[in-house]
């Protein structure tokens, strides 16, 4: 069945998920999931939202698509609704959150070029995940994802996660951006320290280097504000964000100040689909959503709930699992045994999770789930470690 399709995925060949419904996934078979997944951090408000869909299906009823050769009104009100709850200034609209990293790595490059200097060499840190287009992997860095794709670095440098002195001796007169994840996630959930980010935003204020975060994963709610860095007292020059945005819809954009985003002048950047008129309209649902009274509130409330009981678990169950990390409901749990083990069980037992670095496993719940999933959750994530204790794994 998977035969005209390039191998670049590998799902489980049991599963054909036909509906979903709130946290909650369905096989053709009649199999019934709960989903910590999400779609990857994708689906925030859980699977076919009211709102959501109901602003889906009135939008769909009108207009799709004219291209940005035409002001699209509902881009135009998001633009001013995230430049207003964020740092920023200026918006560029695109579809993926690769497509949002390659923007803000754009705008920073010209930045520095428009500025009269020679500055194009962005900084990552070990265990980054930007995104699958080339220069994207070539920020990660991480060679199982290169191989056979480029030679050269495509002018980034990699240092050790959180390691300041790497940094400042990383920086030199070719640097022109330093780029993060607040939240790492596909390489481990590991949570950039508020000393550190300190650290750099400093850095980048003494030496003119622009700073520039990935919220692609963990933007749009999933630490408990709308934006991670606003846990963190920092703020950067360049922000991408994309996956919760549009609840499920695909929409991604790049956030700058002013003094980045007026230079992507006319012709300089570009997208067909980029703020399409269905895309925005979902995503202002979403923001609608997130900033509603209590929502933000609830999701660090059922985080640190969720972290208390994975606790217990790994107390419980040491020879199965270890530390939990993460902020809000963006949760990474470390595995004694293999990863993948604990997944299929998992998955076996009407759990669905997600893998990560660092032989973790990531907690994903939507940002509007209720306690009584998380004890579900809880419960099957104590029957897996049972199971899995007797045999011998």
């Amino acid at each position: 069945m998977r035969a005209a399709l390039m191998p670049t995925f590998a799902p489980a060949t049991e599963m054909v998920v036909v509906r979903g419904k709130g946290p909650f996934l369905y096989t053709q078979t009649g199999q019934k999931y709960l989903d910590f997944v999400s779609g990857v951090a994708v689906n925030c408000f859980g699977h076919a939202h009211p709102g959501l869909t109901q602003v889906l299906h009135e939008q769909a009823q009108t207009l799709w698509h004219s291209s940005n050769m035409f002001r699209v009104p509902q881009a135009e009100r998001l633009a001013k609704r995230l430049v207003k709850h964020s740092f920023g200034d200026r918006v560029f609209f695109a579809n993926t959150g690769a497509e949002a990293i390659e923007t803000a790595i754009k705008a920073a490059r010209l930045y520095h070029f428009e500025s009269n200097n020679q500055r194009q060499r962005i900084i990552t840190f070990s265990n980054a995940f930007h995104g699958r287009t080339l220069a994207t992997i070539a920020a990660g860095q991480n060679p199982a994802h290169m191989q056979g794709f480029m030679r050269g670095d495509f002018g980034f440098d990699q240092i050790p996660f959180e390691d300041i002195h790497a940094l400042q001796a990383a920086v030199s007169e070719h640097t022109c951006a330093i780029l993060l994840e607040p939240i790492q996630g596909e390489g481990g959930v590991r949570v950039f320290s508020k000393q550190f980010l300190r650290a750099v935003r400093a850095l980048c204020d003494a030496t003119g280097v622009l700073l520039i975060f990935d919220e692609i994963q963990c933007g749009i709610g999933r630490s408990g504000k709308l934006f991670a860095y606003q846990t963190t007292g920092v703020a950067p020059d360049i922000m991408a964000i994309a996956k919760g945005l549009g609840g499920g819809f695909p929409i991604s954009a790049c956030i700058t100040r002013e003094p980045i985003g007026v230079k992507m002048g006319l012709g300089s950047h570009g997208s067909t689909f980029g703020g399409n008129p269905l895309a925005c309209a979902v995503a202002n649902k979403v923001l609608d959503l997130v900033l509603a009274e209590q929502l933000l509130t609830g999701v660090l409330r059922h985080g640190e709930y969720f972290q208390t009981q994975l606790s217990g678990l790994a107390t419980a169950h040491p020879a199965i699992f270890g530390a939990s990390s993460g902020k809000g409901l963006m949760i990474g749990l470390t595995c004694n045994i293999p990863n993948t083990d604990v997944i299929n069980c998992a998955r076996a037992n009407g759990l669905l999770i997600g893998i990560s670095g660092n032989n973790q496993v990531r907690l994903l719940p939507p940002l509007n789930i209720e306690k009584i999933h998380i004890d579900t959750a809880i419960a099957i994530l104590y029957s897996v470690a049972i199971q899995l204790e007797s045999t011998g794994v």
